[in-house]
C-alpha cells in the first residue's frame, strides 16, 4: 500500500492519544494487536483523521467506539471517516468498547479471519503462514 497523506498539523494529538490510550484500546494492543505476524500502528494519522489502528499490509483500520460514538453528531462524523478511508481502499472494522469487554476473543478472530482472508487472496510472501497457519499455497 502507498504512503497515505496525513495531516501533520495532527502529531501531537497522536502522540497524546497514544500516551492515553483508553482501557479498551490498551487491551486490544497489549493483549492481541501488539504481538500480531503483521504491523500495527495504534493511533495513526490518515488525512485529516486518526485511526485508532491501522495495518498499511492489510490496507485495515481498526476503530473502537464508546458510547460517545452512539450520538447523532458522532454516528455522522464516524460515516464520514469510514467513508473517507473506504475512498483509499482501506477496510474499516468497527467495535464497540462491549465488543471488547465481554468478547474479546471473538473480536480476535475477526481480525484474524480478516487477516487470513486478505493474506490468502494475494500471493504468499513467505509470512502468510504466520496468519493463515500453513500457507497453501506453492
Amino acid at each position: 500500500m502507498p504512503l497515505l497523506a496525513r495531516n501533520v498539523k495532527l502529531l501531537e494529538r497522536a502522540k497524546e492519544l497514544r500516551r492515553n490510550m483508553t482501557k479498551h484500546e490498551r487491551h486490544l494492543w497489549y493483549d492481541f494487536l501488539r504481538d500480531f505476524p503483521e504491523k500495527f500502528y495504534r493511533q495513526r494519522i490518515i488525512g485529516n483523521y486518526i485511526a485508532d489502528f491501522y495495518c498499511s499490509s492489510l490496507a485495515l483500520v481498526i476503530e473502537l467506539d464508546g458510547m460517545q460514538h452512539k450520538e447523532r453528531e458522532a454516528v455522522i462524523y464516524d460515516a464520514e471517516r469510514s467513508a473517507y478511508f473506504n475512498s483509499l481502499g482501506l477496510t474499516v472494522l468497527r467495535f464497540d468498547n462491549y465488543e471488547i469487554d465481554k468478547n474479546f476473543n471473538n473480536v480476535c478472530l475477526k481480525i484474524k479471519n480478516f487477516a487470513r482472508e486478505k493474506l490468502l487472496s494475494r500471493p504468499c510472501k513467505g509470512r502468510c503462514h504466520e496468519v493463515t497457519e500453513g500457507c497453501k499455497r506453492p
